[in-house]
């Protein structure tokens, strides 16, 4: 699979990456007011550290470390690639955060450093993103992209999890970068706008 030319250095590049600076440039005074929020909260509703830092899979199957705000209990027990969530170990302030997708708005410091877009394919855990590569068709062609914070697969699919469902979110992210432009981004920009405030998606 050939990297469509709308993600080369063309208008649309090089406005879909200003719009990415600007936009989580924008956002970085909110993500500190809520991160100040998050840490006077979190001792009496989510104990522990303020951040959770990932390795994930990221463009080129390059890994990077995504920053969220922690939402679950720590535990040592790594899950597996086809492993369900352990939706029990989701605090309530985490599943607040994690309700209102804002456990994810320190990725807009990814985006800043390059190796996130504000919309893109979500990336996976690098440890499950590497055991899928050699599982599931057309895998290792949507890392020939930045990953983004929201994408196609996560507002019209939802959570994912486990070997089959991921084969329907790598086609949806193949879709989008097959077929973006600056109406699919408009598009799914929406949809994440009503996914934040509860209206659509997963």
């Amino acid at each position: 699979m050939r990297l469509p030319d709308s993600f080369r250095w063309t208008l649309f590049g090089w406005v879909k990456r200003t719009f990415d600076i600007l936009l989580s440039l924008y956002l970085l005074p909110v993500l500190i007011i809520l991160g100040v929020g998050l840490l006077v909260l979190n001792p009496f509703f989510n104990r522990g550290s303020l951040l959770f830092v990932q390795p994930r899979m990221g463009r080129d199957c390059r890994a990077f470390r995504a920053y969220k705000f922690r939402t679950m209990v720590a535990s040592n027990v790594k899950r597996g690639p086809n492993d369900p969530l352990e939706r029990h170990r989701i605090t309530r302030l985490g599943g607040f955060l994690r309700r209102t997708r804002l456990d994810e708005l320190p990725q807009i410091l990814n985006v800043l450093k390059g190796d996130m877009s504000l919309i893109g394919p979500r990336p996976d855990y690098y440890d499950h993103a590497v055991a899928f590569l050699d599982t599931i068709q057309g895998y290792r062609e949507r890392h020939m992209v930045r990953p983004g914070i929201s994408g196609l697969a996560q507002t019209e699919i939802g959570y994912v999890e486990g070997t089959e469902a991921t084969k329907r979110k790598v086609q949806a992210d193949l879709f989008y970068i097959t077929n973006t432009g600056f109406a699919l981004e408009a598009w799914i920009f929406w949809r994440t706008l009503l996914t934040v405030f509860g209206r659509a998606g997963a």
